[in-house]
């Protein structure tokens, strides 16, 4: 198994996920707007170029803040 810094945690963790809410999210958005046609893959492979260009940057100023606000009010 790959180990990873803990100082990366953060780039890793917000890559791994853009990436596949990206990868499912594009899917299921190419075929319920197109159907299984046959450049579906085409399309969809755009869809998720598009979906992780934006995902991947939103994912690197959310995931931080949502973790510094989950540590205030969740308690042991």
């Amino acid at each position: 198994m790959i180990k990873i810094k803990r100082k990366y945690f953060n780039l890793v963790f917000s890559i791994l996920l853009a990436f596949f809410m990206s990868f499912i999210m594009s899917f299921v958005l190419t075929l319920i707007n197109t159907g299984f046609i046959g450049n579906f893959f085409l399309r969809w492979g755009r869809s998720f170029i598009v979906a992780i260009a934006c995902s991947f940057p939103v994912s690197l100023i959310i995931v931080p803040i949502i973790r510094k606000f989950l540590e205030k009010i969740i308690v042991d």
